[in-house]
C-alpha cells in the first residue's frame, strides 16, 4: 500500500500545484507556450512537422504497441503479463479521460493547431509513458531477451515518451504541466497495477528461478560474484572469463561484489539474498568462502567455491578443480548439494560457522605463523615452512567432550574438528569425514616428542584407524574442546586468536553447494 501511494505521490502533487495556480509553475507554463506560439507562427514548416509527428505518436499508437507485446507473450504463455499490459492500456484510456473531465482545464490560448478537449493532463505523454514502463518491466522479465537487445527496444522507446511530449508543447496545445502531470499519471498507472499484479516495476526484486519455470515468464537466471580482491591476481581477465562463462549459460549480468579489509564477505553476502541472486560465486582465500557460505546458510541459494586462495579446502573437498576455467565448467555445469555447516563459539568468539575445520594447538600455530608473501608466492607450501618452524610447538592438555559421553583428557599437539577430511596434497586428516553425513569428525593428535612426527605422517597417509596414543579419532554431533591455558585457534584456515575453548555443533544440510556432477 505505501508504494502505491508513493507512486501516486508525483501525480498528486503536480495536480496540486497546477490548479492551485503556484507561481513559480504558472510563469513557465506561460513563458513556453508563448515562446512556442511565436516560434511557430514565423516557421509554418516546423508545425508541419511536429504535425506528422503527432499523428504518428497517437496515444493509440502506443497502445497499439502495448497489445502487440501482449499477444507475443500470450504465444509465449505469459498469461499474467498479457493480463497486465492490457489492464496497464485500459487503466491509461480511462484515467486520462477520468482527469481531463474533472479537471476542465482550457488549452493554451495560442494553439498552433485545432484541438478539441481539454488540456490537463497530456494523452499522449501518459500513453507514450505507459507503453515506455511497461516494456521495462516486461523485457526483463521475459526469458531469452539478453540485455543489448532489450536496450535495442527500450532505448527507442523512451525517445518517443521525449517525442510525444515536445511535439505537443511545440504545437502549443499543452502546457509544460499538462506533460509532467501526465507522465507522473502514468507512473501512477504502472506502480498500481503492477503491484496488484505482483510485478513492482522499479522497485521489484528478481524472483529466483525454480525448475519448474517454463512458461517464459521467469527473469533470467542471475548470479552474484563476492571476490576478495587481493586474492584474485588479474582481476579484469577474472571478471571477463566469469561474465563470459555465466552469459553463455544464459545467466544475466552479474551482481559483482567485493570484499573489503574491515569485512570478508558478510554484507556482500546480504546484498546476494537481499538481490534474489539464483547463483553465489566466493572467489577468495578459505577465510572469504567461510563467511560468505555462514552468511547464506539455510538460505537455499546455491554456492559455488571459485578456488582463488592458498588452501581452497572447501573447493578441494567438493572436487572443484583449480583451474579457473574448468572450475566455472564443473561449477556451473553442475548438481546442486546440501551439505553440512558447523555452528561454533568459544571464549572471545562470537558464533559462527565454518565449512571446513577448526583447530585448536599446532594447527592454527601453523595456520598464524605462515608468512602471507611466502603463501602468494608459493601457495600452500608455504604452511610447511611454516610447519618446520612449528615442530616443536607445545602440548597442551585438554578436556574433550563429544555429545553427551564421559568428557576425555589428553595432552595433545592439535586437536581438529572437520567436516570435510581432505587437506592440500591430497592428506588425509580425516578419511571417513563426509560434507553431508550429519557428523563431526575428531582427530587428536599428540606425539610426545619430535621423532613421533614420522610415525603420525605415516599413519595420516596410509588413512591408519588404529588408535594409540599418538593419534585418536572420534565422530559425534556436538564436540566441545576446553584447554587448561590459552593456545592459537582456527576456523577454515583463518586465525582467530587464542583461547581456551571450541565448541562446536553441526549443523546438517545447512548449505546449498554447487559441485561437479558425478561421473
Amino acid at each position: 500500500m505505501l508504494t502505491v501511494v508513493l507512486g501516486a505521490l508525483p501525480f498528486t502533487v503536480i495536480t496540486v500545484l497546477v490548479f492551485g495556480q503556484w507561481p513559480p509553475l504558472a510563469r513557465w507554463d506561460q513563458s513556453v507556450a508563448a515562446r512556442a506560439a511565436s516560434y511557430g507562427a514565423a516557421h509554418e514548416s516546423v508545425v508541419d512537422f511536429w504535425q506528422v509527428v503527432g499523428a504518428v505518436v497517437l496515444p493509440w499508437t502506443s497502445r497499439a504497441v502495448i497489445l502487440v507485446v501482449a499477444a507475443y507473450l500470450w504465444h509465449r504463455r505469459a498469461r499474467l503479463l498479457t493480463v497486465w499490459l492490457i489492464t496497464s492500456a485500459g487503466a491509461e484510456l480511462g484515467l486520462v479521460q477520468a482527469v481531463k473531465a474533472i479537471f476542465e482545464r482550457e488549452r493554451p490560448a495560442l494553439m498552433l493547431v485545432e484541438n478539441d478537449g481539454f488540456s490537463y493532463v497530456s494523452g499522449h505523454a501518459t500513453a507514450a509513458f505507459v507503453m515506455a514502463g511497461a516494456l521495462g518491466v516486461v523485457l526483463p522479465s521475459v526469458r531469452g531477451w539478453r540485455r543489448r537487445f532489450r536496450l535495442l527496444v527500450l532505448v527507442p522507446v523512451i525517445v518517443v515518451v521525449w517525442i510525444a511530449s515536445a511535439d505537443r508543447i511545440a504545437l502549443n496545445v499543452h502546457y509544460v504541466s499538462d506533460v509532467l502531470g501526465g507522465w507522473a499519471l502514468g507512473l501512477a498507472i504502472l506502480t498500481a497495477t503492477s503491484i496488484g499484479f505482483g510485478l513492482r516495476p522499479g522497485l521489484r526484486r528478481r524472483r529466483r528461478r525454480t525448475p519448474s519455470d517454463d512458461d517464459g515468464t521467469a527473469a533470467p537466471p542471475r548470479a552474484a560474484v563476492i571476490v576478495n580482491p587481493i586474492k584474485v591476481g588479474d582481476g579484469v581477465a577474472f571478471r571477463r572469463k566469469v561474465t563470459r562463462a555465466l552469459a553463455v549459460r544464459g545467466y544475466d549480468d552479474p551482481l559483482w561484489l567485493e570484499t573489503r579489509v574491515d569485512d570478508a564477505g558478510n554484507a556482500m553476502a546480504k546484498l546476494a539474498i537481499e538481490n534474489e541472486s539464483d547463483l553465489v560465486l566466493v572467489a577468495g582465500g578459505d577465510g572469504t568462502v567461510r563467511v560468505v557460505c555462514s552468511a547464506l546458510a539455510h538460505t537455499g541459494i546455491p554456492v559455488g567455491v571459485i578456488p582463488a586462495g592458498t588452501g581452497n579446502l572447501l573447493a578441494r573437498n567438493l572436487h572443484i578443480p583449480l583451474d579457473l576455467d574448468d572450475a566455472l565448467e564443473r561449477i556451473l555445469e553442475g548438481r546442486d548439494r546440501r551439505i553440512d555447516l558447523v555452528r561454533v563459539h568459544g571464549d572471545e568468539l562470537d558464533t559462527d560457522r565454518f565449512a571446513v575445520m577448526a583447530g585448536l594447538g599446532l594447527d592454527a600455530a601453523i595456520m598464524s605463523d605462515a608468512p602471507p608473501h611466502l603463501k602468494k608466492q608459493i601457495g600452500w607450501t608455504a604452511y610447511l615452512v611454516s610447519a618446520a618452524k612449528n615442530i616443536n610447538h607445545p602440548s597442551v592438555r585438554v578436556q574433550i567432550t563429544i555429545d553427551d559421553a564421559e568428557t576425555i583428557e589428553r595432552r595433545v599437539r592439535t586437536v581438529v574438528i572437520g567436516n570435510v577430511g581432505m587437506l592440500q596434497a591430497n592428506i588425509p586428516l580425516l578419511p571417513d569425514a563426509r560434507p553431508d553425513d550429519g557428523l563431526l569428525d575428531v582427530v587428536v593428535i599428540a606425539p610426545r616428542r619430535v621423532t613421533q612426527w614420522p610415525i603420525v605422517v605415516w599413519r595420516l597417509l596410509t588413512r591408519t584407524n588404529r588408535a594409540d596414543m599418538y593419534l585418536e579419532r572420534f565422530t559425534g554431533r556436538k564436540v566441545e574442546i576446553v584447554a587448561a591455558v590459552d593456545v592459537q585457534r582456527q576456523l577454515d584456515g583463518d586465525p582467530i586468536g587464542p583461547g581456551r575453548s571450541l565448541s562446536t555443533e553441526i549443523e546438517p544440510g545447512a548449505l546449498t553447494a554447487r559441485v561437479p556432477k558425478r561421473r
